[in-house]
Order: C-alpha cells, then structure tokens, then sequence
C-alpha cells in the first residue's frame, strides 16, 4: 500500500492541456499509487522522453492509459476513456542504456480522454481532471462506513492494522473529504492486488458509491482468500504430520517385530504357503511366481506392495483344485437321474415339462463332459418358480447355487472385473461368485438376465456371449485376475421374465425353457404342501397352528390374487399365519385358529377379485381378448362404437403399430364381407367406427388382437352381440385367414382364472392345447380355426328373427376340441 503522504499529490496549475500518453498493455496504476513499467514501443519511447524534456512544473507528466487489447502499435480507439494523470519520479540512469528501460510513475488523478491532437511522435491527449464527488446522503454514509468496517475487519488480510487505521486517520484529517476518501478507496484498491479487469473496472468507475461496493467485494474476496488459504495450510500441515507419525509408528513396529522374531516375510511366506496349495494349473503357476519375485524386490512402503499382496491373496483363494463331492477327480459329474427326478418333484409341483428338459439337460452334461450341453433360461412371470428351481438343481446334484443379480448391471468391468489399476478394483461377479462358492464347478444362476442395461461403460450382455459360451468360456479371462479361468466347469442357469429383451446373440447359446404359470388346482397343492410349513416356520408359530380349508385356500386364490406365479398368494397366506402369531401372544387361542372362507375377509380385508367378474356385456361392438404380458396372460376387452361422420377408423388405447394395422385390416374385411354378415353396404357411409382397448395408459401392441378386433367390428355392424362367455385370440389377416400366435398356455390360464370357459384358437396352435394343465383342459371348450366366418359363427349369437342367417352367410362353426 502506498505510503500517508500520497493523500497530499496535488496537479500542478499550470499544467499543459494537452500531455503524452503511454499505453499499458500490462498492469493497472490507480491514483495514489506507484507503478513500475518498461518502455519499449517507439510510440512510449517518445512520450517518456517529451515528458522528461518539458520544464518547469510540467516536467515527467504523463497520461498512463489501458489498452482494450495488448496489441502491438495502439490507436485512440485502443484505449479505455480513462486515464491515469501519472509523473514518472524514477527511471534508468545508466547512459547509452540499451533495450527496454525501466521508470517509476506515481499516480495522482483518474484523467478524461477528451480528443488527440497528435499521434506521432508519440500519443498526446487533451484530458479533463474533474474532482469527485461524493453525494450528501445517507446511503452514502452507509456506504463509507460499511467500506471502514470491511477494511478495518480484513486489516491483516490487507497491510496491517496499525497501517489501516492509519491511513483512515489521514482521510479524516484531509482538508477535501471526498477526495481524501476517493483517494482512500484507490489506495486500498491498489494493494489488494486484485485480478487485472477487476482492477481496470475500479479505474473506469466514476462514481464513488458504486466503486466503493466493488472495492468492498475485493475486501471481502481477500479475507476469504486468506482464510481459505489457511485452512489448506493447516491441512497439509496436519496430513504432514500424520504422515511422520506413521512412518515413525512403522519404524516402531518394524523394531518390536525384530525383538519378537517377527517380520513382513511372515506375511509373504503364508501368502506362498497358500498358493502352494492351491493346485494352480502351470500356466497360472508361473504367473504366480513372477509376481512373487516383483513382490519379494519391492520396499515395504512402496504403494504398489498393497495392490501385489490383495492380488496374490485373491489368486490363492481361489478353488483351483476343489470340486464337488458329486464330482469325480476327471471332471465328470455323479448324480442319479432316479434321484434328481425325485428331488424336482419334491421341490415343485407340476412344470412336468420344464423338469423334462432340466433332465434331459444335466443327462447330456454328464454323458457328453462338462460344458457340452446348453445354457438353461428359465422363462415366466414373476412367482413361478424360475429361482427355486435353480437351488433345487442344486440340491439335487450336490453342489452349491451362486445367484448372480444381474437386475440394472450396466458396467461391463461388474462381469468382467476391473483393472488392477484402478484404485478400489476387484475381480467380476463371475468370477467372485465361483470365489464365494469355494468349488470350482457351482451352480451359477444368473437372475434376472432381461434386466441388463446398456450404458456408456459398456454392454454387460456382450460379455456374457463368452461367459456362456461352451467353447469360449473354458479360457475365460477376467480383468483383474488377468489368468485363464475354466469357467465350462459352472453349470449356468439364466432367468427371465421378457424373452424379447434378451439379445438374440445372446439368447441364441441358451435353451429356453418356457414356464407359463399355474392353474388355480395346483396353486391349491402348492400352498398346501409348500407354502404353508414355510410361512409358519416365518411368522414364529408351530405348522399345525393354523388350519386352513381347502375352500379358504381356493377363495384367498380366486377373491385376493390374480398372478401366474404364486407370489401374492403366499403374501395373503403369510397375512394369516401373521395374524394366528398376534393372537397367540394376546392369548386369544386355546387351540388351533380354524381358517373357513368367512374367515378370510376380517383377516384380509374385502374380496378384491371375482369369478365373473369379465365384462359380460349384451351389446353389440364388445369382444373379449386374450394377451401376453412378461408378468402372465392376461384378458383384454376390445370396444367399438360408431358415430355420425365419413367412414373413418379412429382407434385410441395407446395402441402398437402392428395393432392399427390389424383394425384398419378388421374394418376392411368386415365392409368387403357385409353381404355375407348382413351388414347393410352403406353402413359406414356416413358414419366413422370409433374403436378402443381399455387401459389405456398401458402400451399395447402385437398381432394376437387382430381376431378380437374383427369380432368386435362385425359385431357392432351387424348388431349381433358376442357371446359373453367366449374369448378369443389370433391373428388375422385381410382375407379373413386365421394365423397362429404365441403364449397360448398363459393366455388360456387367464382366461380360466376369470371364469372365460370356451376360448377360440388359430388351428394351428391346436398342439398348445396340450401344455395346458389337464384339469383346466377338461374344464375349458377350444374352438379351433382357421378363417374369420369359422370365428364370427361361433362367438356372434344368432338373431331371434334370423336364426338361419349363419348357414345362409355361407359361415360354418368350427368343431369344440376338448
């Protein structure tokens, strides 16, 4: 900061109107300060030397401008409109002085730019002086004195306190209080060393008040520069000396270890010990040793010591040599089909097919060696089974289940393991789950395959082709292990509830492996003989605690679930054995709690489902379909209404592309056919057909709808009602031919779970008939086709007065397979 006595600079009278002008292209000089500048430019040159050869008073005064940008050789236009009126007191006073030279100028006034009057030699500006002004009022009262706080609060941010104080003391005693305190604000501008343009922002600011609040937020900014700078200090201070004391600690334990016989080579030679044992395959083996080797020429405080250790221990835990007890020494498996079928049965009710396939699987895989045979997908709705079905393959060969979450994985380094590199790696969860198994031949489930995400890290689902690979997978490298792994040994079982999600590279080295969902009987055996013992065993009471009817059960599984699987019915059963334990500990029970059909709503609240509950509707233009969902079948409503217009189709339910193709396609047929349906040909002619499918915040899309869409229109042309106890579903095409569609196992379960008891089908889906649980089978009528006048007779009902209209419209009714 400048010195007290810069207050008292005063601008000679007699000074000439016009002077020198040396463009700065680097640094600021405020009034009150002092500024240190080489002269170089012909242009600067000249000025100095005007300014030092003018006499008298006048001699050394200069006008210091800014430039707007550092350019070599500035005009007027290259200069802020604000000055600096400097005398240069110093400069170079070696003769015959060669290059830049160096001067010294004190700043006194900010000068006004009025005009140039000469550009060569030098720079020469008129300029105008006008003394500052500072306003009689209280804001700008308030002003100085938050300035005086702000300075006196930050003084040893700033020069000290004894020189603040001081130099507020001179202000106060100036004869010319505004300028004094002008001065004040330039001085203390000047020493905070602000950044460049905050700096030129004070010098062009003419008025006192707004440069006072800038001049406050650079004090301001200086304190808490300081205060942030010293809290670093402090830190690095104090991570200095937890550093020392560490190494001193280290150098303390490393004495005791040497009084005790101890020393890191204890650590290193049990690290040995268990790779010794491991039964590392030779390949491995020797990338073993060369690591030992870089270990053993490491110093102890090196930081790669850690990385080599963890490594090494990962490599000896892992279950080179150790298999299953079912396993032989040569690999092959041990297992008694007999018993394997036995257990599947034990452990799940029904899925005759699925424990077929499962059978037929592990058969091959024992006959043929390890690897040979396919990766199983287990496909379904939630609840059915897909999981438990992998622990009981499990149990039944003897080995043990790693699940493998794969649900919202979308780094590719969380199958494939990250690089030792990076800090806080680890191998992959492939290979971490093998680790965790302690074998080297586990079953792997990996849950929840469709779930896998892409994302800028990478594709997880591209890492599994080698994962799943029988012939890729037996050198199988993960990233932080960076040694072949024999992965052919794992025995992998996928899960899935959308098969389209899954890759078809992907899906293509697996075997699917559909798992429809349950009809309501065996839901019935299920909780009866699996459910219950576990949901008591849950809620802390004996098995025979609870007594449950076989009605209770069928009315909790048709009043309070709707599901393929049997998750909701076993949460409505846990509700029950929850409720027995809050009235045993209330000592409400003398014996067994006796569960009937009117005992279920006080305990489960209101029924939420009923049998008849489909829209059994009278009028014509309503058709009953049937859906695939990921989570089950499921039961749509097709509706279609006309309304007065110019024969235009609107469809609205959030419908698919393929879906709007089969109504546009449905309406088509329906017009071209009216004769036949007893439609009248100008039906639509004035008039639009509005068709629509409930739920419509729910996407929908698919060809399967196409049949119910055909119905529901010539319904609605015809005046004919659908018969309320018919479902249907199959695609169909512009000649009315009916084409066969997927999931019909699932779709045929919906139906019978909402009381649908005849469900027409495309011919040739007539060999799904067969996967259908046989009690709904016998309980359910099945109307195979293969045109729409095959469908139309048998879901259109007949009008009272036109009984023949049928046989005469050239329609004959498909035979009912049972």
């Amino acid at each position: 900061m400048s010195a007290l006595e810069s207050l008292e600079l005063t601008v000679p009278s007699d000074l000439p109107s016009t002077l020198p002008v040396i463009p700065l292209r680097r640094g600021v000089l405020l009034p009150g300060g002092m500024f240190t500048f080489s002269v170089g430019r012909p242009r600067s040159v000249a000025a100095v030397e005007q300014a030092m050869a003018a006499e008298g008073s006048a001699q050394g005064w200069v006008l210091l401008a800014v430039q707007r940008e550092p350019v070599a050789t500035p005009a007027p236009a290259d200069l802020l409109p604000v000055a600096v009126l400097a005398r240069i007191t110093d400069g170079p006073t070696k003769p015959g002085h060669k290059g830049p030279a160096l001067y010294v100028a004190t700043g006194v006034r900010r000068a006004w730019l009025r005009g140039f009057p000469a550009t060569h030699p030098c720079l020469e500006a008129a300029f105008q002086v006008e003394p500052s002004t500072w306003p009689d009022s209280i804001e700008a009262e308030a002003t100085w004195l938050a300035f005086k706080e702000s300075l006196l609060s930050s003084a040893e941010s700033i020069g000290g306190e004894a020189r603040v104080r001081g130099l507020l003391a001179a202000a106060s005693a100036a004869g010319a209080q505004d300028a004094a305190r002008d001065r004040v604000l330039d001085l203390v501008a000047g020493g905070l060393e602000g950044p460049q343009p905050w700096t030129i922002e004070i010098l062009q600011t003419a008025d006192p008040l707004v440069r006072a609040e800038k001049v406050i937020a650079g004090i301001v900014r200086v304190r808490e520069l300081k205060a942030a700078r010293e809290a670093i200090e402090d830190r690095l201070k104090e991570d200095a000396q937890k550093l020392h004391k560490e190494v001193l600690l280290r150098r303390q334990m490393e004495a005791i270890k040497g009084e005790l016989g101890e020393s890191d080579d204890d650590e290193l030679d049990r690290i040995k010990e268990k790779l010794a044992d491991a039964g590392m395959p030779e390949e491995v083996q020797a990338v073993v040793d060369r690591e030992l080797a870089r270990l053993e020429r490491m110093g102890r405080q090196s930081p790669e010591r850690s990385v080599a250790v963890d490594w090494l221990e990962r490599i000896a835990d892992m279950p080179w040599s150790v298999t299953s007890a079912t396993t032989t020494p040569d690999g092959d498996e041990r297992v008694d089909i007999d018993s394997l079928e036995a257990a599947l049965d034990k452990s799940h009710h029904g899925l005759s097919e699925v424990k077929r396939q499962v059978v037929e699987h592990l058969s091959v895989r024992m006959l043929a060696g390890k690897g040979r045979a396919d990766v199983l997908l287990l496909v379904g709705p939630p609840g059915v089974g897909k999981t438990s079905i992998g622990q009981a393959i499990a149990d039944a060969m003897g080995k043990k289940l790693v699940r493998v979450a794969l649900g919202g994985v979308r780094d590719e380094a969380e199958l494939r393991g990250h690089r030792r590199t990076y800090i806080g790696a680890r191998p992959g969860r492939i290979v971490e789950g093998v680790r965790r198994a302690g074998v080297n031949d586990p079953v792997m489930l990996l849950d929840e395959i469709d779930k896998l995400v892409q994302g800028w890290q990478g594709n997880p689902s591209a890492a599994l082709l080698e994962i799943l690979d029988p012939e890729q997978n037996h050198h199988f490298v993960d990233h932080y292990l960076e040694v072949p792994w024999d992965l052919s040994r794992t025995l992998f079982i996928a899960t899935a509830n959308d098969l389209s999600a899954i890759p078809g590279p992907l899906r293509d080295r697996m075997e699917v492996l559909h798992i429809e969902g349950y009809s309501a009987a065996d839901k019935a055996v299920i909780a009866r003989h699996h459910l219950l013992t576990t949901l008591a065993e849950n809620a802390g009471v004996a098995p025979d605690a609870v007594q449950l009817t076989d009605a209770a059960i069928a009315a909790v599984i048709s009043g309070w679930t709707r599901e393929a699987g049997v998750r909701q019915l076993q949460r409505a059963l846990g509700r029950i054995y929850r409720a027995a334990a809050v009235r045993t500990l209330r000592g409400e029970l003398d014996g067994p709690l006796v569960i009937d059909e009117d005992d279920l709503a006080p305990i489960l609240g209101r029924r939420k489902f009923h049998q008849d509950e489909h829209e059994e509707q009278i009028r014509p233009g309503i058709a009953t379909g049937l859906a695939w969902t990921p989570v089950g079948g499921d039961v749509l409503y097709v509706e279609a209404s006309t309304l007065p217009g110019k024969g235009q189709l609107m469809l609205t339910g959030q419908l698919g592309d393929v879906m709007k193709e089969s109504a546009r396609a449905a309406l088509t047929y329906v017009l071209s056919h009216a004769t036949a349906l007893g439609i009248p040909e100008d039906v639509v002619r004035d008039k639009d057909v509005h068709l629509h499918v409930p739920a419509g915040a729910v996407p929908k899309d698919g060809p399967s709808a196409g049949v119910t869409m055909f119905t529901a229109i010539a319904s609605l042309l015809s005046g004919r009602n659908v018969r309320p106890d018919v479902a249907m579903t199959g695609e169909a095409t512009l000649r009315g031919r009916v084409l066969p569609v997927g999931g019909i196992k699932s779709k045929v379960l919906a139906a019978h779970r909402l009381g649908i008891r005849t469900v027409i089908l495309p011919r040739r889906n007539g060999h799904d008939v067969e996967d259908i649980p046989a009690q709904v089978r016998d309980e359910m009528e099945f109307v195979l086709v293969d045109h729409m006048d095959e469908v139309l007779a048998a879901a259109l009902e007949s009008r009272p007065d036109d009984g023949d209209v049928v046989r005469r419209g050239g329609l004959s009714h498909a035979p009912l397979a049972k």
